[in-house]
């Protein structure tokens, strides 16, 4: 059910973000994010001169390349619209992700590893959805090697969300809750 009907209003600002997932020929996975925000109107900005209606104020990317156990092998990040001509700088700081395995505790890491003046508050931004999309993109392949319940729930999945409740309908229909 699409939202209820909005008010008259004019639209200021769109965020889009872009993400993929891929499986590589070495067996490994590229998660790709694009993140773009770009404002209806023009304004003057003192490092680009000005920023026209329809050009993005933000044009950002990142690539996580990842094994099958989650571990980060490779980053690329890249920004090719920001508001300063100093953001791209940061860009290089995304290295520090190498190592890290996408699970429990990674989003903590990696604000360890990027947070304040280390990163950029935008690409810290998308570091959740890539991490969900990473899971999604890696689940069928990793699937096999989990513990799983008697219908396919992982044990993992348990209790990770309302539908997934060890109590609850999907985890009891698979015969693996309580």
């Amino acid at each position: 059910m699409p939202l209820p009907r909005a008010t008259a209003r004019k639209l200021l600002h769109m965020r889009d973000i872009q993400l993929r997932g891929y499986e590589r020929e070495d067996g490994m996975f590229d998660i790709e994010v694009r993140m773009t925000d770009i404002k209806t109107y023009s304004w003057s900005n003192h490092d680009r001169g000005a920023i026209n209606a329809g050009d993005p104020l933000h044009d950002m990317w990142m690539r996580l390349t990842i094994d099958r156990d989650m571990t980060i092998q490779a980053v690329d990040a890249a920004m090719d619209g920001t508001p300063f001509a100093i953001c791209p700088a940061v860009a290089p700081n995304y290295q520090r992700l190498i190592g890290l395995t996408i699970g429990r505790g990674f989003l903590k890491s990696a604000m360890q590893r990027l947070g304040g003046v280390e990163g950029c508050t935008h690409l810290r931004e998308l570091l959740q959805p890539l991490a969900t999309v990473a899971f999604q993109t890696s689940f069928s392949m990793r699937h096999e090697r989990q513990t799983q319940a008697a219908n396919g729930v992982p044990a993992a999945l348990i209790n990770t969300c309302h539908g997934y409740r060890e109590d609850g309908d999907v985890v009891l229909r698979a015969g693996a809750g309580k």
